[in-house]
């Protein structure tokens, strides 16, 4: 799907592959798609620049995209090893070394981590053999590509990603094409960043990584190809042991879904999983929603589950987005609440007092049935230290039919909820009075004491927008993100606290979206500014941790730890993969998948 064509009167043509749908596309591909947003430091920067040069910048990121589409298709025939289909992307020579296809021994990284370096066939490094490039033959080019590639065993992904480009005066692209085109004969310059993932010949899972500055030239085939390729580095990482398979299927958690959009999944949610054990038997379960049920999976301690949905009453029982296991009841067994767009959803785990496990929907004599919300998650925790667990729901708002009244700074999503849990079993809605009935477009929430001071604070991703620290003063909480460091704009969805470095103090880590063509587009618009200067570029930078400091202040410590570009990044957050006492950090990421790699 190609994203809305935005007019550069307004913004410069901020678009990536993606659905105009949640988060990130929105702020930057439909960004301007709207008049009352033209205040936006893009927008201003765009209305000052000559009409010609706004022109230019039109053509040159129509020939970006061109380039980078094409460089899809080279990612696909990478991936299925389709060397006459590469080759269509080279000339009958080009300037080049030949390609280090030989891997180095290993050394040692971190952990379980091994890396090692490439060579020619004459033992010359990346960069020895990148000094001085010379015209070779594309099948002598290729011949290494594939002996690069005949070390794999097997490919699972790859992608070539346009990270710079830049074009000749004379190159254009085709006016009014329904796809980015270029003219024949358009030439220009890239760094093209590439990877391929899959096993070695041993086995090991290992990710090859490199950077290429290319010359491009599109050609009379109606494709770019390389006339000059000069590796700027190469190297793997690999892994020495497995720490995770995917075994849904023999594990018996495989269930298979319509395929979003299609009938019986057509609505604009997704659906979630919690992990608890439902029986108390000492293993660790799930609870899953989909679109029109629910599953119950209990572990059967052989490493496969039992699909126990129908025995325990939940299969056809009211579902929702995301599940949150809690004792509501104080009972000692792990009840089910649903955030949900609409009705919010309670089930009561009867295991206790009836010794059967068996979930009743009481979300009608509870009260939260009577509470509405376009409810994306939940947390729990006891905010006013009754000893009784409340429940927090982030509130987004209908996206397609509501617009964000800004792409960074958005209030008018729908309030959140605080259901604050009364002595009797009932829930009372209490966000206004406790000052977090936040009304921005909430994604996720965790709750943590931040501050050491005995009552726990709340900390909320906002889509669109900056986050919230609400900080609980005992009878209310007051949102001190900006103070304490952690306003974080971006596409926020997802949040999680932990203590990366052992301090004792909990740290916060927010997954935000990042894209590779929104950086490359706004490194064009603002070369001399940082993600911490402009918020544009902060939207597309992506995740980021925060150390605490000491009383619930934190330091943004994300390019000094790693740097997390984590794509299109949902939830995740802090998990000790290798169980060394240190937590590591996870964040899955995607959207929708289609036909073409077009697609997000």
């Amino acid at each position: 799907m190609r994203l809305l064509k935005t007019p550069f009167s307004l913004l410069p043509q901020l678009k990536f592959y993606a659905t105009c749908g949640l988060a990130f596309a929105l702020a930057l591909g439909c960004f301007a798609a709207r008049q009352a947003h033209a205040r936006k430091p893009a927008a201003a920067a765009a209305a000052t620049k000559p009409a010609g040069e706004r022109a230019r910048f039109e053509v040159i990121e129509d020939l970006s995209e061109s380039l980078a589409n094409d460089l899809l298709e080279l990612s696909l025939a990478t991936r299925d090893r389709d060397l006459e289909r590469t080759a269509q992307f080279f000339p009958a020579k080009l300037n080049a070394a030949s390609y280090p296809a030989r891997p180095q021994p290993l050394k040692d990284s971190v952990k379980w981590v091994k890396t090692h370096d490439w060579a020619t066939s004459t033992a010359e490094s990346v960069a020895s053999a990148n000094k001085t490039l010379r015209q070779i033959g594309k099948e002598e080019f290729l011949a290494d590509w594939a002996q690069f590639l005949a070390h794999f065993s097997e490919i699972e992904d790859s992608r070539f990603k346009v990270k710079e480009a830049n074009f000749d005066e004379g190159a254009q692209a085709v006016a009014g094409a329904k796809e980015p085109t270029a003219v024949v004969g358009a030439t220009g310059k890239a760094r093209v960043a590439f990877y391929v993932i899959g096993r070695d010949t041993e086995g090991k899972r290992e990710w090859a990584r490199g950077v290429a500055n290319v010359v491009v030239r599109y050609d009379a085939s109606n494709r770019w190809q390389f006339d000059s390729f000069s590796l700027a580095s190469l190297d793997s990482m690999v892994a020495t042991s497995d720490l995770f398979s995917e075994v849904a299927i023999p594990a018996g958690v495989g269930a298979s879904l319509p395929a979003f959009g299609s009938a019986g999944n057509g609505g604009f949610v997704w659906h979630g999983a919690a992990a608890s054990d439902f029986n108390r038997d000492g293993l660790i379960d799930l609870f899953v929603t989909a679109p029109a049920r629910n599953f119950l999976y209990l572990n059967d301690g052989k490493g496969r589950f039992t699909d126990a949905s129908d025995a325990a009453g939940v299969k056809l029982l009211a579902t929702g987005v995301a599940p949150l296991v809690f004792d509501y009841d104080n009972d000692g067994d792990s009840d089910v609440f649903v955030s949900n767009v609409g009705a919010q959803v309670l089930f009561e785990n009867r295991l206790v007092p009836d010794g059967k496990l068996e979930f009743r929907d009481v979300s009608q004599e509870s009260g939260v049935g009577g509470l509405t919300a376009i409810g994306f998650s939940a947390v729990a925790g006891d905010v006013n230290s009754d000893g009784r667990q409340d429940i927090y729901v982030t509130s987004y708002n209908r996206y397609g039919q509501i617009t964000p009244d800004s792409w960074f700074r958005a209030t008018n999503g729908t309030p959140n909820l605080l259901l604050v849990n009364q002595p009797d079993g009932t829930f009372k809605e209490e966000a206004k009075r406790w000052g977090v009935d936040d009304s921005r477009w909430s994604y996720a929430a965790a709750f943590a004491d931040v501050n050491s001071d005995g009552r726990i604070d709340l900390y909320v991703a906002n889509d669109f927008g900056e986050k919230a620290m609400f900080i609980n003063q005992g009878d209310k909480f007051t949102d001190e993100a900006r103070e304490r460091g952690v306003l974080d704009p971006g596409n926020g969805m997802g949040v999680s606290f932990g203590d990366y470095n052992n301090d004792g103090l909990l740290d916060v880590h927010a997954s935000n979206m990042s894209s590779t063509a929104g950086n490359r587009i706004l490194a064009r618009l603002f070369p001399n500014q940082s993600p911490k200067e402009n918020v544009l570029k902060k939207l597309a930078a992506g995740n980021n941790l925060f150390e605490n400091q000491g009383g619930g202040n934190f330091k943004d410590v994300t390019s000094e730890v790693g740097g997390f570009g984590g794509g299109w990044a949902w939830g995740g957050g802090f998990i000790d993969f290798d169980n060394d006492g240190w937590e590591d950090i996870y964040t899955p990421n995607g959207f929708i998948s289609g036909k073409s790699m077009k697609d997000t």
